[in-house]
């Protein structure tokens, strides 16, 4: 295939989760064609204003914002301003079109991806969709009609779009996320200060953090650490909770409770190698997550958060669930049933290597060079 030079609008974001595949995706079309001109387009005072200049692409944001489910003044008003932001939003998305002159827009999810891709669809411009999760969302489906192209990481998604226009790409994840071998292994138990004889649970809440992994891990501390002997803890807090975090572990060291086998922190610095000393890992199930524990082949424990849209988080673990490619505990027990799981796991060397040996069945290498080509059959 040709690569021709493209000028080419990418749109979404609002979270990690959207906002580094995307990136992936911008790469992989600037390492095609170095020429090509490529347009981000966000939602204003998300964090895609920071992250996707930091990559070396423009960015312009819309005044967009998304409906809040919690009932209190501050969501009421932002509700009320919604249908207004999102008028707003088409208008400066076909200003943006119209002075940009995509080839092709590729939207990524999120608040922003939906008036970019309906100002782009009425104008005749190819479209491309990037649905991560197993459970597609309204705006998704509704734009999936008119899409080129709808590049998926589950199988199944005939229920949502054309079947005649999917692809199953997977995900786009960062470049070194891989299955480690002893070296790599090695390298992150210095890197983190661990003990090689030792198991590993990695307790992964994302960069602000999980309320319900933490709780989590604070009851089983305050229990004395049951079925915890031989395991090291590596706890990611979240930079949200750090603070109360730092509070509760002085409390329990003043205590006389010992916790030298935990290490927490509030940010993971180096996800390859906290992946790769992981004998078990505990997560959320975003979609992005999900992929990087496939390309990893790591054996897993999903807590779906039951705070986002359409409860995709429990459509994607359930996914790897149903293939015996992971555990599942829900977020109302995880208080209760998430380190008892965890730990009868992490002492479980044959359920461990089953679970590594599924999930890596399910990985799908080079997503971003799918879809980019994907992107390139669009244009042609």
């Amino acid at each position: 295939m040709e690569y021709k030079k493209l000028r080419i609008i990418i749109s979404g974001g609002g979270t990690g989760g959207h906002i580094f595949p995307a990136i992936s995706i911008a790469n992989k079309l600037r390492e095609l064609n170095p020429e090509s001109e490529i347009l981000f387009v966000g939602a204003e005072g998300k964090m895609e204003m920071e992250k996707v200049p930091a990559a070396g692409y423009k960015i312009i944001g819309l005044p967009i914002v998304g409906l809040q489910r919690q009932l209190n003044l501050k969501n009421l008003w932002n509700d009320i301003q919604v249908p207004f932001k999102v008028l707003a939003s088409i208008r400066k998305a076909g200003k943006v079109i119209d002075s940009f002159r995509p080839d092709i827009a590729i939207g990524v999810g999120g608040y922003a991806s939906a008036p970019l891709l309906w100002a782009a669809q009425r104008r005749g411009i190819p479209c491309l969709i990037q649905e991560q999760n197993g459970f597609a969302g309204l705006t998704n489906k509704i734009l999936g009609k008119k899409a080129g192209c709808i590049c998926v990481a589950y199988e199944g998604m005939e229920r949502f779009f054309p079947a005649d226009r999917i692809v199953l790409s997977g995900n786009p994840i960062r470049s070194d996320i891989v299955p480690a071998d002893t070296a790599m292994v090695m390298q992150g138990i210095d890197f983190y200060g661990l003990d090689a004889t030792k198991d590993h649970i990695f307790i992964v809440g994302g960069s602000l953090g999980s309320g319900t992994l933490n709780k989590a891990m604070k009851q089983w501390i305050l229990d004395g650490c049951p079925g915890g002997e031989g395991v090291e803890v590596l706890w990611q807090c979240g930079k949200y909770y750090k603070a109360g975090i730092d509070a509760f572990m002085a409390e329990r060291k003043a205590a006389g409770a010992d916790l030298s086998a935990i290490r927490y922190t509030d940010f993971i610095g180096r996800m390859d190698l906290a992946y790769a000393v992981a004998d078990v890992v505990i997560s959320r199930s975003g979609a992005s997550t999900v992929s990087e524990l496939c390309a990893a082949h790591k054996a897993a424990i999903f807590v779906p958060s039951p705070n986002v849209a359409e409860d995709h988080q429990t459509h994607n673990a359930m996914a790897l669930v149903r293939k015996d490619a992971a555990l599942i505990v829900k977020d109302a027990e995880a208080v209760e049933k998430l380190m008892p799981a965890a730990l009868a796991l992490v002492h479980d060397e044959q359920k461990i290597l089953s679970l590594e040996r599924n999930i890596a069945g399910l990985a799908l290498a080079d997503a971003a060079q799918t879809i980019a080509e994907e992107a390139y059959k669009l244009v042609h």
